[in-house]
């Protein structure tokens, strides 16, 4: 289905404006895309915890704007990504993360509450932890996939995103691979280990 400007308040022609919750993330403008742990299925690493959690009801891991976007070059795709504090066994709640289509996509977040971290990795296996606080941007290189973290035990991580429109969203790597390293809680503090699904 092709996408009309006019179908919508978003005038990609002339310019618009729209509110975002500086606390949650969420706009009055735009409907969200929810992610349960049923949804992401195999990409914690404690699997039995993870079908606990689902069977014991199955909670939200993380929210984000489905905002209908043309995909052309000289646009730009923006929206805020909300993930929730919680832990699949000692694993943080994250989101699922992706690679770009055009892979030469670079990506900004900002966070506008909540602690946590971008995970980014390269296919060549380049990796970095960057910590989001609230007040700090993240850029997020192109070629590298990336992953947003929430380490706070009480707080969503609220973030801002913007990438150019057409640049597409690969998921399927990440699904089939996962990532090469993994942030987890050891003595109380986030922890980076190896990945021991990753293929």
């Amino acid at each position: 289905m092709d996408f009309n400007p006019s179908d919508l308040k978003f005038d990609f022609e002339k310019g618009f404006t729209m509110a975002f919750d500086l606390k949650t993330g969420l706009s009055p403008d735009l409907e969200t895309g929810k992610r349960y742990l049923s949804e992401m299925k195999g990409m914690f690493a404690d699997s039995a915890a993870e079908e606990r959690m689902i069977a014991e009801g199955n909670p939200m891991v993380y929210e984000f704007h489905g905002m209908p976007v043309p995909e052309h070059p000289g646009d730009l795709a923006f929206g805020c990504s909300i993930c929730y504090p919680g832990k699949v066994g000692d694993e943080y709640f994250m989101t699922k993360g992706h690679f770009h289509t055009i892979l030469e996509t670079g990506e900004v977040y900002y966070c506008l509450s909540g602690h946590g971290y971008m995970l980014l990795e390269s296919p060549e296996g380049d990796w970095r932890a960057l910590e989001l606080e609230a007040g700090k941007a993240v850029y997020v290189p192109k070629r590298y996939a990336h992953r947003s973290i929430n380490v706070s035990p009480d707080e969503p991580l609220v973030t801002f995103f913007v990438f150019r429109a057409d640049a597409g969203h690969n998921y399927g790597t990440i699904e089939e691979k996962g990532y090469r390293k993994l942030l987890v809680e050891r003595d109380g503090k986030p922890t980076i280990i190896d990945n021991p699904k990753w293929k």
